[in-house]
């Protein structure tokens, strides 16, 4: 059996077993390095991790049932262009990867590089009033004159979410919807030509299996995906209690960084939003400028007026030894996402991305379809 095949069955395989939660599993995923490693060791694993659970040990005796499972479940995937991606393949969201609870697997089906240069989750109430709209039409419409490049994550939700994945796609940014249940359906049913659409400029991400019904609880979980594989989350509306909020939390949790807009005193749905500012649990934002800001984005808007004004390139430009490296990776490999590149020169993704715009502004490098860096030296 192909190796990749066999790592993504194994990994599968391995979040079947539910003897054991998911911290210790991706400790041992972490140890070993690989499913295929803990699938070889796992007649000896004490010998090979002293401190293993019996649990764990005794789940992991037991896999003929959730090796099956995990069989129908691949064949399933690659009759319907269904991507599984395990943690150690370079496509996995490495923005997620940093979060102790990040699954081990995902599902996606789409075009749109999971490790973008700009992502950001855009999240509410599912009664969005006409106020929460018109913000995030406005935001929306206003990001994508300052930050061309931006991915939009949310939850195909009813309310802010679908409003968030559908000003996305008119304006023309990718957007990535993090479901709660398998991709063999979505909920709601009559968001399906939003999401249709989204296969074309973005996606569909999720943990679980097919088979898995919506449930109330995987919503909750879907949210730590939502929050973890972004620079940044933006709250609409809410009232005090919400899916949302719970985003807006995980993203703090996560060292992310938390905005909201303000709402009027006593409006059911902003109060959410002003109790997260009041609590300086969130920074208040009026525009999308104010955001831009805040995250100090604003050079991607300078980038973009000096592409259209036309940049002469530099014949000889004097680089730094991290932009040599990085034009190295690019000389051996052309085209490269920056997912690839992060691996190849072994540069975390927030310093790799500030380099990349430094060679594009100098002429050395320019971003082509789908992401990727182009060496023009």
């Amino acid at each position: 059996m192909d190796q990749e095949i066999t790592e993504i069955l194994y990994t599968l395989a391995l979040t079947r077993i539910n003897y054991f939660n998911l911290a210790g599993l991706r400790q041992l995923y972490e140890k070993l390095g690989s499913a295929t490693a803990i699938m070889d060791h796992r007649s000896h694993l004490n010998d090979v991790v002293p401190d293993a659970s019996p649990k764990l040990v005794q789940g992991l005796q037991s896999i003929d049932e959730p090796l099956k499972r995990a069989e129908a479940e691949l064949e399933y995937d690659l009759a319907h262009d269904i991507l599984p991606i395990p943690m150690n393949d370079v496509r996995y969201p490495q923005r997620l990867k940093e979060c102790d609870d990040a699954p081990l697997l995902l599902f996606y089906k789409g075009n749109a590089d999971l490790n973008q240069q700009r992502i950001i989750n855009i999240v509410g109430t599912r009664h969005c009033t006409a106020y929460g709209q018109d913000l995030v039409r406005r935001f929306v419409t206003d990001l994508r004159q300052l930050c061309p490049r931006v991915l939009i994550v949310s939850g195909m939700a009813y309310g802010v979410d679908i409003h968030a994945h559908r000003n996305a796609l008119h304006n023309g940014y990718e957007t990535v919807a993090v479901l709660a249940h398998g991709l063999d359906y979505l909920y709601p049913p009559r968001h399906k030509p939003t999401a249709d659409a989204m296969l074309q400029q973005g996606g569909l991400l999720t943990e679980f299996f097919t088979q898995t019904n919506a449930d109330k609880v995987n919503f909750v979980r879907r949210n730590r995906i939502v929050a973890g594989m972004s620079d940044a989350c933006l709250l609409v509306e809410s009232a005090a209690h919400g899916g949302g909020l719970i985003t807006a939390r995980l993203s703090r949790d996560y060292n992310r960084d938390v905005f909201a807009f303000p709402g009027r005193v006593g409006d059911l749905y902003s109060e959410g939003c002003n109790n997260l500012i009041r609590d300086n649990g969130a920074v208040l934002v009026n525009s999308a400028q104010d955001f831009v800001n805040a995250m100090g984005w604003g050079d991607d808007a300078t980038l973009m007026r000096a592409q259209q004004q036309g940049i002469e390139r530099e014949l000889f430009p004097s680089l730094t030894a991290e932009e040599r490296l990085v034009a190295e990776a690019l000389s051996v490999q052309n085209d490269q996402q920056i997912n690839m590149l992060t691996v190849r020169t072994n540069l975390p993704i927030a310093r790799l991305t500030a380099l990349l715009f430094e060679l594009e502004m100098k002429g050395v490098v320019k971003t082509m379809a789908g992401g990727c860096y182009h060496l023009i030296l």
